[in-house]
C-alpha cells in the first residue's frame, strides 16, 4: 500500500514546484522548443515518473502501473470517441455528401468569417454538447478546410471556439462529475458554471474574427460575432440556471446559429472575405454554381441529425438503464494507494462499452450507412484509413493520459492544489488556474474535475468560501486549456493532416488561452466578493 504525502521536500512550496516541473515541461517543449506532441508528452511522462519515484516515494512498479492505468482509460474516453467521430465525417466525404454540406454552410453567408463563426462556434458547440472528446475540433476543422481555410488556421479556429461549450460538453458530464466528489447538488454547479462561461461565450466569436482576418475582420464582421456570442451566452445563463445544464449547450448552439441566420438575411459585411486556402481573403465573394436538391441537403446533414437523435434517445431513463446494464468494473491490478489522509484512492477501471459516447457515435455511423448508401466493406476500409490518419497522435494521447494518472496517483496534483489553497482569499483568483492545469494534462474537463475537484472543495472548506463557486471555477477554468492540451493539439493536427505541427499550433493559441483565463480569474474573484457574490447559488 503506497500512501501519498503532501510535502515530500519538507517545504510545501518546494514540493509544489517539484510537482509543477512535468507541466512546465509540456509547455516549454511544445511552445518553446517546438517538439512534436508525442515526444513532448513522452518526455513529460518520463519526468513525472522520475519525480513520482525519487521525489514522492512512489514504488517504481506502481508508478509504471499508474501510467498503464491512464492509457487504458484514454482508449474509451478519447480514442474511441475521436475515431468514430472522424469516421462519420469520412463517410460523408466518401459518399460525396460532404461537398453538399460545405455548399449548405456556404449558402449561410458568402463571407468566410461568418462561416467560421457558424461552423466552429455554433455547430462545434452542438458536437461538443453531444459527444465531446475532441470531436468538434476534428470535424469542424476539416469543414473549414473544405471552405478554403488554411489548415493550420482552421485547426486554431476550432480549438479556440471549443471553449465556452466545454464546461457542459458530453451532455454536462464535467458538471455531473463534481456531484459524487462534493456531495452537493449538481444543478448548483451547473448554474454557477453557466454564470461564468456565458461571459466567455460573448468574447470568443470576436477572437475567432481576429484569428480569421485580423483587425479587418473585427471591423467588418463584428455584428455576427456580437449576435452569436450574446445569444449563446444568454441561452447558457438562462438554461443552466432555470432549466437543465445537460441541455445547456444544445439549446445555446441552436439559438446562436439561428440568430446568425436571421442576421445575415438583413445584414452582410460590406466587403465579403473568401478563404483562399492560404489563410488570406479576397475583396469579393464568388458563388458556387452547383445547386443541390433538398433531398441531397437532407442526406448531407443526416449523419449529424442521427447523432442528435441517438444521443437524445440514450438519455431517456429506460434506454439509459439498458445501456448501462452491462458494466465491467474492477480494481486495477497492482494499484493499492492511500491519500495523505489515509483514505483509499479509487483505482477502479470501468468499462461501460454500450453506454459509452464512442459507441453511440459508432451506432450513429452505422445508421448513417443506410442513408448515405455505403456498403459494410467500404465502411470498414474507411474506418481503417481513419485510424491510420491519426498516426503519432495516438501515442501523444496515450502519453498525456499516462502523465495525468502518474501525477495524480503519486500525489503531485494534490500537492499543487494544497499549495495554491495556502494563498488565502487570493485563491479565488487562482481557482480557475487549477482547472486550467488539470485540462492541460488530461485534455478533458471531466478529467480535470475528477482529478482536482477535491482540492477545490478542500480549499473552500479551509477558507470558508463557497464550494459551489470553486467547483464551477475548476470546470470553467479548465475549458481555457482545451486549446493547448497536447491531446487536443494532436487531434487537431491529425484531422487537418499536419501531424508534427503541434508546436506551431500551440504558439498560435497559447496567448488566447492565457488571456481568456485571466478574464475568468478576475470574474471568479469578483464572484467571491460582495461585488458579484449575488451570482453564487
Amino acid at each position: 500500500m503506497f500512501r501519498q504525502t503532501l510535502d515530500p521536500a519538507g517545504s510545501l512550496t518546494l514540493s509544489a514546484l517539484l510537482a509543477l516541473i512535468p507541466l512546465l515541461a509540456v509547455l516549454v517543449l511544445l511552445g518553446g522548443l517546438k517538439w512534436k506532441a508525442h515526444w513532448a508528452g513522452i518526455a513529460a511522462l518520463v519526468i513525472s515518473i522520475v519525480i513520482a519515484v525519487a521525489g514522492f516515494g512512489m514504488p517504481i512498479g506502481q508508478t509504471l502501473d499508474a501510467g498503464l492505468f491512464g492509457m487504458a482509460n484514454s482508449v474509451l474516453l478519447v480514442l474511441w470517441i475521436t475515431f468514430n467521430a472522424i469516421w462519420v465525417y469520412n463517410l460523408t466525404v466518401h459518399s460525396g455528401h460532404f461537398e453538399v454540406l460545405r455548399r449548405a454552410f456556404s449558402s449561410v453567408s458568402g463571407d468566410s468569417r461568418v462561416q467560421a463563426i457558424v461552423i466552429a462556434f455554433s455547430f462545434g458547440a452542438l458536437l461538443e454538447a453531444l459527444a465531446g472528446g475532441g470531436s468538434p475540433v476534428a470535424i469542424c476543422s476539416v469543414m473549414l478546410i473544405a471552405l478554403g481555410v488554411n489548415p493550420l488556421k482552421a485547426a486554431a479556429l476550432t480549438l479556440v471556439a471549443d471553449t465556452a461549450p466545454v464546461a457542459f460538453g458530453g451532455l454536462g458530464n464535467p458538471i455531473t462529475a463534481l456531484g459524487p466528489i462534493s456531495g452537493l447538488p449538481v444543478d448548483q454547479f451547473g448554474a454557477m458554471a453557466g454564470r461564468q462561461v456565458c461571459f466567455l461565450a460573448a468574447i470568443v466569436p470576436f477572437v475567432l474574427l481576429f484569428i480569421a482576418d485580423g483587425r479587418k475582420g473585427l471591423r467588418e464582421a463584428w455584428p455576427a460575432a456580437l449576435v452569436a456570442g450574446v445569444s449563446f451566452g444568454l441561452t447558457q445563463f438562462l438554461v443552466s440556471s432555470y432549466l437543465s445544464y445537460q441541455l445547456c449547450d444544445i439549446l445555446a448552439a441552436i439559438v446562436s446559429a439561428g440568430a446568425v441566420l436571421l442576421l445575415v438575411r438583413v445584414w452582410q459585411p460590406a466587403t465579403a472575405s473568401v478563404a483562399t486556402g492560404g489563410g488570406g481573403g479576397v475583396a469579393t465573394a464568388t458563388g458556387d454554381d452547383v445547386r443541390d436538391s433538398r433531398a441531397d441537403v437532407i442526406k448531407a446533414f443526416s449523419p449529424y441529425a442521427i447523432i442528435v437523435v441517438v444521443f437524445s434517445l440514450a438519455q431517456i431513463a429506460p434506454i439509459k438503464a439498458a445501456l448501462n446494464a452491462v458494466v465491467w468494473k474492477f480494481g486495477w491490478p497492482g494499484l493499492a494507494i492511500q491519500n495523505a489522509a489515509g483514505k483509499k484512492v479509487d483505482t477502479s477501471y470501468t468499462l461501460n462499452f454500450f453506454g459509452a459516447t464512442g459507441t453511440l457515435l459508432l451506432v450513429s455511423g452505422l445508421l448513417s450507412l443506410l442513408v448515405l448508401k455505403i456498403g459494410i466493406g467500404d465502411a470498414v476500409r474507411i474506418y481503417g484509413r481513419t485510424v491510420k490518419q491519426f498516426g503519432w497522435a495516438i501515442l501523444a494521447i496515450l502519453a498525456v493520459f499516462a502523465l495525468s494518472y502518474v501525477m495524480n496517483l503519486s500525489g503531485q496534483i494534490t500537492t499543487l492544489g494544497s499549495w495554491l489553497a495556502g494563498t488565502g482569499a487570493f485563491f479565488a483568483f487562482l481557482s480557475p488556474v487549477v482547472g486550467w492545469f488539470g485540462v492541460t494534462i488530461t485534455g478533458t474537463d471531466v478529467g480535470s474535475n475528477t482529478l482536482l475537484g477535491g482540492s477545490q472543495f478542500a480549499a473552500a472548506h479551509q477558507l470558508g468560501a463557497s464550494p459551489i463557486l470553486f467547483g464551477a471555477a475548476n470546470s470553467s477554468g479548465g475549458v481555457m486549456a482545451k486549446m493547448i492540451s497536447p491531446q487536443n493539439l494532436a487531434i487537431g493536427t491529425a484531422a487537418v493532416g499536419l501531424v508534427g505541427k503541434e508546436g506551431e499550433l500551440f504558439r498560435r493559441v497559447f496567448g488566447w488561452s492565457v488571456g481568456l483565463l485571466l478574464v475568468l480569474c478576475v470574474l471568479v474573484y469578483l464572484q467571491s466578493t460582495p461585488v458579484l457574490g449575488w451570482m453564487v447559488p
